[in-house]
């Protein structure tokens, strides 16, 4: 398995993360139900433009992201922080993602918004104390082109 493929095993297992904004030097933090994509390599996550979160994004594309388990035994600690780029989803097959995974969200009619990772930050402990991945911007957008090339 590679470091891709080990972060994406963890963010299936998870279906909510802490986004991380920032305005006038203030930040601003939330919790988002996420859909994850592995050809577009991106999370899909819904907000009304009116929050807090989403002004500072409209403002500052630039967040950060935490995904992680919670749980006291130091052996089994696993989190992920993400850094990327938030803007408004225009993708028709992201957006049916987001209501596949979350049927009962269409209801509420809700702006969708996906974050394009730049950086993959996993720290999981099972592989031994404070175990480190880190993927940067070029290791994630070239295995999305690769997948996305792919014959099925």
């Amino acid at each position: 398995m590679n470091d891709l493929e080990r972060i994406e095993r963890f963010i299936a297992k998870h279906h909510l993360l802490t986004l991380a904004t920032c305005k006038n030097n203030r930040p601003y933090c939330c919790s988002s139900f996420y859909a994850y994509d592995t050809n577009t390599k991106s999370f899909i996550i819904a907000g009304d433009k009116k929050t807090t979160h989403m002004q500072n994004a409209l403002n500052n594309p630039h967040v950060a992201a935490n995904i992680h388990l919670e749980t006291t035994q130091v052996g089994k600690i696993e989190g992920l922080q993400i850094e990327g780029v938030l803007h408004i989803c225009e993708d028709e097959a992201l957006k049916k993602l987001y209501f596949k995974t979350f049927p009962y969200a269409k209801a509420m009619r809700p702006i969708l918004w996906q974050l394009t990772p730049s950086r993959f930050k996993l720290t999981d402990n099972r592989l031994g104390f404070g175990k480190k991945i880190i993927l940067n911007a070029d290791s994630i957008q070239n295995r999305a082109v690769s997948d996305q090339n792919r014959t099925p």
